[in-house]
């Protein structure tokens, strides 16, 4: 690592724009992968090739990333980017369960609404209404806020957290993955969205080396890279291929009626 960073040229007043550029794309990137795949979920009223479970991985991953930075600073634009990924990520929920609540309507008979106050954790992240989702990242916020203050002074705990900050948004790939390998098929998930994660990533990855960061960012990045071109081979070997099954959620609601098969 140290090696690589040798060969790096030291920022000068002759690239201060082009580090302030990269900053900006550093702060924004991130969401730019879903913008297709939020355009797509609009276009065909259909949310089942995506897995709200990247949500939580991102949104988990983010709200941790903000605790870390409280206790052990970074840069400033990697912060900025949890911030406005985990905004994304509600806006992208929230379109979701929109959708779904269309589709779930349209069944008969119309299944239950389910809730995070029914305590159920076979439905957990698979609710109904979109203020479960919030309720749940706010209480997630809470508890896990109040754990780091209370262990702030404490060195490995801080880079513990560091740790599974950066580690759960390297794993962001693995639900998509897993659905896709479910269903033999990627019908319903933007190819763009991949092609700009695996750019993304890639970008992202080089940013943390040049500007760095904590050894955890890097190390992370690397293995997201591998996951992202683990789900683009995917895309590949299930091309032109229809879904074996409904989505886990349409599944779930489904399950007792005897005329849904």
């Amino acid at each position: 690592m140290e090696v690589i960073r040798e060969w790096l040229p030291p920022v000068s007043a002759g690239n201060t724009v082009i580090s302030h550029g990269a900053a900006v794309f550093m702060m924004f990137g991130g969401v730019v992968p879903y913008i297709p795949q939020y355009r797509e979920i609009l276009r065909t009223k259909n949310a089942d090739g995506f897995s709200t479970f990247v949500c939580l991985a991102l949104l988990v991953a983010n709200i941790l990333r903000i605790l870390f930075w409280l206790c052990k600073r970074f840069e400033l634009p990697l912060l900025y980017q949890s911030i406005i990924m985990t905004t994304a990520m509600f806006l992208m929920m929230r379109l979701c369960i929109r959708v779904r609540r269309v589709q779930l309507i349209t069944t008969v008979p119309v299944p239950r609404k389910k809730t995070l106050h029914d305590l159920e954790w076979r439905h957990f992240w698979q609710w109904t209404d979109f203020r479960s989702y919030l309720e749940c990242s706010i209480l997630f916020t809470v508890f896990v806020g109040g754990i780091v203050y209370l262990f702030k002074d404490v060195p490995i705990f801080v880079e513990i957290i560091g740790l599974v900050a950066v580690l759960t948004e390297a794993l962001l790939g693995i639900p998509q993955f897993y659905r896709n390998f479910q269903n033999k098929s990627t019908a319903g998930m933007s190819t763009s969205m991949v092609l700009l994660w695996l750019f993304g990533d890639v970008y992202k990855t080089g940013y943390f080396i040049i500007k760095q960061v904590p050894a955890q960012f890097v190390l992370c990045g690397l293995l997201q890279v591998t996951i992202d071109l683990a789900v683009l081979s995917q895309l590949l070997l299930y091309r032109n291929r229809k879904p074996r099954k409904a989505s886990k959620v349409l599944h779930g609601v489904l399950k007792n009626n005897p005329h849904s098969s």
